[in-house]
């Protein structure tokens, strides 16, 4: 997290510690606030309108907005396979329920399959839920493309987009896009962790998904999270998203050069500089994170919220042999981080591949 984000915490938590619902003149000051910044936000996101709801987490926007858009009646609920858990595992739950649930294959460049996504619309489909960055392999769905087919085949349809790997790392402009509700994450951006947002088109396409006060407009009730709304807030305006793409570019290009170098496989699909996957042929990818681990550079295997679990089905979507995908590893890059940095710890991965591949062979 960005320190600038703890005397904003501070201000908030310990000084301007009202409760926005209350009516004390203190509270009505920080509901103020919060409504300023929910416009600044919607002004990042490019929305010519609409609102924000903020959340505890993305995985929280991402389930408000699935289950918020789940109607009675004969509809269809359209998602890809290359899905974060927080939406993936509520379409695989939804199927349990009886829903007609299509899960649509990505192709071999990690994006998802346009033409078979075309195939499944219609005027019964009630909600399209597909990712903008895809978080295991950075590959960046057209969601421009992914707009006109909503806008000509099921222009009644809800879309929409998790765009946590996204925000504020590539350009986002939802003005243009048939976008009807959109998630982006506060830690994912040196923000805290613990708070998230909800972009809304139109708040009457969304039920609420629990009773409480009404906070929010009645789609997300209970008292905001004030200090971790205005720290969320700092972090995007420090962030310069054009500067610090073209910074993380010429680092991951550097890293992955010395991998390849070293005999590595790299994943790279032309997406999102902030993240590589790559496959350590003949080593195990836990083997390669915990001896890393010990020598001061921290990779994951995947997901956070999913690394526990054996396997990674995106990458056996895109057609990674499952021998090669316990192999494998994501790496993710920051534009804080110094090019030295970053070619120190490449060197240190080659040379930790290489023992290990030495000693167990």
């Amino acid at each position: 997290m960005f320190e600038e984000c703890l005397e904003v915490y501070k201000k908030y938590a310990c000084e301007h510690f009202f409760n926005p619902s209350a009516m004390a003149a203190e509270s009505v000051q920080v509901s103020k606030e919060i409504a300023e910044t929910e416009k600044f936000f919607l002004k990042t996101l490019g929305a010519s309108g609409g609102n924000v709801l903020f959340t505890g987490c993305a995985t929280e926007s991402n389930n408000l907005a699935i289950r918020g858009s789940i109607r009675k009646g004969d509809h269809e609920y359209v998602f890809s396979a290359g899905e974060h858990p927080s939406v993936y595992n509520v379409a695989k739950k939804m199927e349990l329920e009886g829903y007609h649930v299509h899960i649509i294959p990505l192709g071999r460049d990690g994006k998802v399959d346009l033409k078979k996504f075309e195939s499944v619309l219609s005027e019964k489909t009630r909600l399209i839920s597909i990712m903008h960055v895809n978080n295991e392999t950075g590959a960046i769905n057209d969601l421009d493309q992914i707009s006109k087919l909503k806008k000509r085949l099921c222009p009644r349809a809800v879309l929409h987009v998790d765009g946590v790997q996204g925000y504020m790392k590539i350009p986002v402009n939802l003005r243009n896009l048939a976008v009807d509700l959109y998630s982006f994450s506060a830690h994912k951006i040196h923000g805290p962790k613990g708070v998230a947002g909800l972009y809304i088109k139109n708040k009457g396409a969304l039920k609420e998904l629990f009773e409480g006060g009404g906070q929010q407009y009645g789609l997300r009730s209970g008292t905001e999270n004030v200090p971790g709304i205005m720290q969320f807030k700092r972090a995007v305006e420090l962030i310069d998203t054009g500067k610090n793409y073209q910074n993380v570019s010429i680092l991951k290009e550097s890293f992955k050069k010395i991998l390849e170098d070293g005999g590595v496989r790299c994943l790279d699909f032309g997406g999102s500089p902030y993240i590589l996957n790559v496959i350590f042929d003949g080593v195990k990818g836990e083997t390669m994170l915990h001896a890393l681990n010990q020598r001061g550079v921290v990779i994951g295997l995947g997901s956070a919220c999913s690394a526990k679990k054996a396997g990674n089905r995106v990458l056996e979507e895109i057609g990674v042999e499952k021998t090669k995908v316990v192999s494998s590893a994501r790496i993710s890059f920051d534009a804080y981080q110094s090019l030295q940095e970053i070619e120190n710890a490449a060197k240190i991965v080659v040379e930790t591949y290489k023992d290990i591949k030495e000693r167990v062979s």
